[in-house]
């Protein structure tokens, strides 16, 4: 392992927010996990697990040490008639494994293609796109437990998944290190094109027999289309969840806002769409100084240079004020502010 003193973190954000960390270690495998954890010097810091960096927002410097999850490896656990258990290492790229899993024909995920950051992250988030979750086909993962150093298996109700939600977000939060992810794929697509645009940009494209590469296809065009790539404007992509209120509290507001967006989410709730309440409150394409909210989706804020980290969570504040007033919804932020 190597070991670095006051590291650099801009590029290990997507953000691009500049801070640093008194000590920066990249980790390969959980060998190196347990050494290092073992080291008094190391113990005792405060601790940072960070993946692909697409999903957290640096206000300032990080005093401990910060652990960059390098595990790699894709592998066919085991298979069935109907399905294909993959596993892969926390370190490996979401997108590219998204692909890998389309060149093999196991389906699922393809409506997940082009959401940033790795495979680690996924549970973390329980991330969502499109139709899908990630514990639509999630299986199990192993994680290292930082206090015992001992590896843990969690199962798909282990992991407590909610909108954006998991134990590792929760109770567990800080305690454990994913090493390995395990998602129970089919062998046989059952296509998911109702959500959003697909179905239009499928037409769009002329695709005459429907198949995951298509659905991939489409949702990389869409997402392409409606938020910025971090490598050209920084940003951790949708800051804020989408809030799911009671059918009762949509219909109130329905009748004072008729516009207002709304996705039924159970028999009971209703799921708005946060980047339409931000947009109503006049903060789309608002900019203040180097952070702003995107021209083209309220939902991201953006860095357009050097904006500090405080910046662009001051900023975040005020929308979260403007929303609560105006429509009498608390926003939650998705993005970790550390």
């Amino acid at each position: 392992m190597i070991i670095t003193e006051n590291h650099p973190l801009v590029k290990e954000n997507t953000f691009g927010i500049e801070a640093y960390a008194r000590f920066f270690i990249e980790l390969d495998n959980v060998s190196e996990m347990k050494e290092l954890l073992s080291t008094d010097q190391f113990r005792s810091m405060p601790q940072l697990v960070l993946g692909g960096g697409s999903n957290l927002l640096f206000t300032r410097d990080f005093s401990g040490v910060v652990l960059k999850n390098n595990i790699k490896g894709i592998s066919l656990v085991k298979e069935d008639e109907e399905h294909a258990y993959v596993r892969a290492g926390a370190g490996e790229n979401w997108h590219q494994f998204v692909l890998h899993c389309i060149e093999e024909n196991y389906a699922g995920i393809e409506n997940l293609s082009l959401i940033p950051g790795n495979i680690g992250a996924g549970p973390m988030q329980n991330i969502g796109a499109y139709g899908v979750e990630l514990k639509d086909v999630f299986h199990e993962l192993e994680a290292l437990n930082m206090e015992t150093l001992e590896i843990e298996t969690f199962s798909n109700t282990g992991c407590r998944f909610g909108y954006r939600e998991s134990i590792f977000k929760q109770e567990a939060k800080g305690k454990y290190i994913i090493t390995s992810v395990t998602l129970r794929l089919n062998k046989k697509p059952k296509f998911n094109t109702s959500y959003g645009a697909i179905e239009k940009e499928l037409e769009q494209m002329g695709v005459q027999q429907l198949s995951i590469r298509a659905i991939s296809d489409a949702v990389i065009r869409i997402r392409k289309s409606k938020l910025p790539d971090p490598t050209v404007i920084g940003n951790a992509g949708s800051f804020f969840k989408n809030p799911v209120v009671s059918t009762g509290k949509y219909e109130s507001l329905k009748k004072e806002f008729p516009a207002i967006v709304g996705y039924k989410n159970s028999e009971t709730e209703t799921k708005l769409a946060a980047g339409w309440l931000i947009e109503q409150c006049g903060w789309k394409g608002k900019r203040e100084g180097d952070a702003g909210v995107h021209k083209d989706q309220a939902l991201v804020l953006v860095n357009y240079g050097h904006a500090r980290g405080n910046e662009v969570f001051e900023l975040s504040e005020k929308i979260l004020r403007s929303v609560k007033e105006k429509f009498g919804i608390t926003l939650e932020r998705e993005v970790n502010i550390v």
